[in-house]
């Protein structure tokens, strides 16, 4: 089966395909030859990959799905939430994020934090949405040069290292993506 992965985030299709291997093909924006940002415009992890995920099918009539993924700390209320990419502005830099929210938790003894991932696929033009969960914590400093976005400040609960501290199969031992990706693989090998 063919499916349009809707994200320009190639950090995102990396750890997708690793976890897919070859039991779909994964086909990226560009690889489709779409070459636009998709808004998210909406208040909630669900609507957005919705959204994104229904732009794409309408505009191509082919299968696809899409994800978004927000960074959820206890003691900001959720923050950053569904503004994890843009949380210290439209500019999206890692690391201006990361200092934002390392400010923002500075004068707050709960670190704990989760990180949580909402793929929405259309097939057919019918929606299912699948949702994983990454429970752990956000550290003072930060640590390891791999991974993406909040990676070298979140360490996962059962581990000692950061996200960003650990190659692609160790993140995925705990990884809210790969979590929400088995049930939309479960899901795709029902039909």
């Amino acid at each position: 089966m063919k499916l349009i992965f809707a994200t320009n985030n190639h950090h995102k299709v990396e750890e997708i395909r690793s976890l897919l291997g070859n039991k779909l093909e994964l086909i990226t924006l560009h690889e489709a030859g779409i070459y636009l940002d998709i808004p998210e415009p909406y208040p909630t992890l669900e609507e957005n990959a919705s959204g994104k995920s229904r732009f794409i099918f309408e505009m191509t009539g082919t299968n696809c799905f899409s994800e978004d993924t927000g960074l959820e700390v206890a003691a900001l209320k959720g923050e950053p939430g569904v503004k994890s990419a843009r949380y210290a502005g439209e500019n999206r830099s890692f690391d201006d994020n990361i200092e934002k929210l390392l400010i923002n938790l500075s004068d707050k003894p709960d670190r704990s934090a989760r990180f949580r991932t909402v793929i929405s696929l259309l097939i057919d033009g019918s929606e299912k949405q699948f949702e994983g969960i990454c429970e752990g914590e956000i550290i003072e400093e930060r640590r390891g040069d791999q991974g993406f976005g909040y990676d070298p400040v979140f360490i996962p609960a059962g581990s000692a290292k950061t996200f960003a501290e650990m190659d692609m199969t160790e993140k995925n031992q705990f990884s809210h993506r790969k979590k929400a990706t088995e049930k939309l693989v479960a899901f795709l090998n029902t039909l």
